[in-house]
């Protein structure tokens, strides 16, 4: 058992989303219920009997980056840097105070620049090798998602990409958390990305698993989950760092679980086992208890074998407790890579707001789904300690606990496994 070395706090927060972009929009969205769903028209989706998705229709790149980064990155990239950009402005961070190596980049995303391997692709097998656009290599690569936010923001600690599926989000944000309590880096970028793109959205028709009009989470009559894109990205500080410039500080990150189902490539275990371990371990290595917790964002994807697991997950950990439940993929779509950091700041709207957004398009319980499920309005409600929840495929399970400053126990009264 080794102790916490020391507490670690968000100080600000970029969104790029189908329902905003920038912190203020995107919260005046949540608490309204806004449906960022629409037709796709990045790409022709008319023959594949699906065509609708939480699709970014009003980022433009030329409006957050130079010339010269415009023309080195694609749009998953751009949306990285634009979203971290808005981040140091909420964290009231001058262009140079990430400067050097006590800063490192931890970014999350499940495809990358996947618009720029499918160009590439679509040249290589028309044309041959010689008709690929040479200028167009050096933009693809889901390392560079990292490499371009921390060039931007003159990080020179590590630099790391996890592409962990549709749990990447929250494995960013518990990996640069422990960064800094390892002390490693004094600040942190850390968050996901991801952009909508054919390839991955035929993959999901093909699977049967995606809904023709909207995300139901946990209703009886859910028909599928709806894909979304965008980027959050959010600054880690540790204590000592965000008091020595006087920094805002908006939430603290305490522990986060991490598991695997080991079970199968597309489902989630049917029991939860891995799930439940993921979220159990969260809760414990923020020295609490299941009690001190007042509100699960969930991963609720409008998918029947994930609803009904992640219910007993919920079951399994909290008991009788009617703790509320709410899904903001009903509002973005699953944003793949991106899902559960925007997630995390929408769990920081909570923790500020007092707030519970709501899932829409709730109409019939499932009985199988027995939760309390904040349904088309957002409500009002204690929110000291929120838990934000992730699952992926493969097994992937990550579950993070984020909560006011000063809420949690202090760290040398944590422990955590070494």
């Amino acid at each position: 058992m080794v102790p916490l070395l020391q507490r670690v706090f968000v100080t600000g927060v970029g969104v790029i989303s189908s329902i905003g972009l920038g912190k203020t929009a995107f919260f005046r969205a949540l608490e309204a219920g806004t449906s960022g769903i629409s037709p796709v028209s990045s790409f022709d989706a008319a023959t594949l009997g699906r065509r609708r998705a939480g699709e970014v229709k009003d980022f433009e790149a030329r409006d957050h980056l130079t010339h010269a980064e415009q023309h080195r990155m694609g749009r998953c990239s751009a949306m990285a840097v634009a979203a971290a950009r808005m981040a140091m402005i909420d964290a009231c961070l001058k262009e140079t105070d990430l400067l050097g190596p006590r800063t490192a980049v931890v970014l999350g995303t499940t495809m990358g620049e996947a618009r720029i391997l499918a160009e590439l692709d679509r040249e290589w097998i028309v044309g041959g090798q010689q008709a690929i656009v040479r200028a167009r290599v050096p933009r693809y690569g889901s390392t560079l998602l990292a490499i371009h936010v921390a060039r931007a923001v003159g990080a020179r600690a590590a630099v790391l990409t996890l592409p962990a599926a549709c749990a990447a989000g929250n494995y960013a944000i518990g990996v640069a958390a422990d960064f800094i309590r390892a002390g490693r880096a004094d600040a942190v970028v850390t968050g996901a990305a991801e952009l909508l793109q054919e390839l991955q959205f035929t993959g999901f028709v093909r699977l049967a698993a995606m809904a023709p009009e909207r995300c139901q989470p946990f209703d009886l009559n859910r028909q599928g989950l709806l894909l979304g894109e965008g980027a959050g990205v959010l600054i880690l500080e540790s204590e000592a760092h965000a008091r020595r410039r006087g920094a805002p500080v908006q939430a603290e990150v305490g522990g986060y679980g991490i598991s695997c189902d080991a079970y199968h490539i597309t489902r989630p275990h049917p029991e939860a086992t891995g799930s439940v371990v993921a979220m159990r371990d969260a809760i414990t290595r923020s020295g609490i208890e299941p009690r001190d917790v007042d509100f699960v964002n969930a991963h609720g994807t409008g998918t029947k074998h994930n609803d009904v697991a992640e219910s007993k997950v919920i079951h399994d950990v909290f008991g009788e407790r009617r703790l509320p439940i709410s899904s903001m993929k009903s509002m973005l779509g699953h944003c793949m890579g991106a899902a559960s950091a925007l997630e995390a700041i929408g769990c920081i709207f909570t923790l500020e707001r007092g707030i519970y957004p709501p899932t829409i398009g709730y109409e019939t319980p499932d009985p199988e789904c027995n939760l309390n499920v904040v349904a088309n309005v957002a409500q009002r409600g204690k929110s000291e300690v929120v838990i934000n929840n992730s699952l992926a495929f493969g097994g992937y399970n990550a579950v993070t606990v984020l909560a006011k400053p000063g809420v949690l126990p202090p760290p040398a009264h944590r422990e955590r496994r070494a």
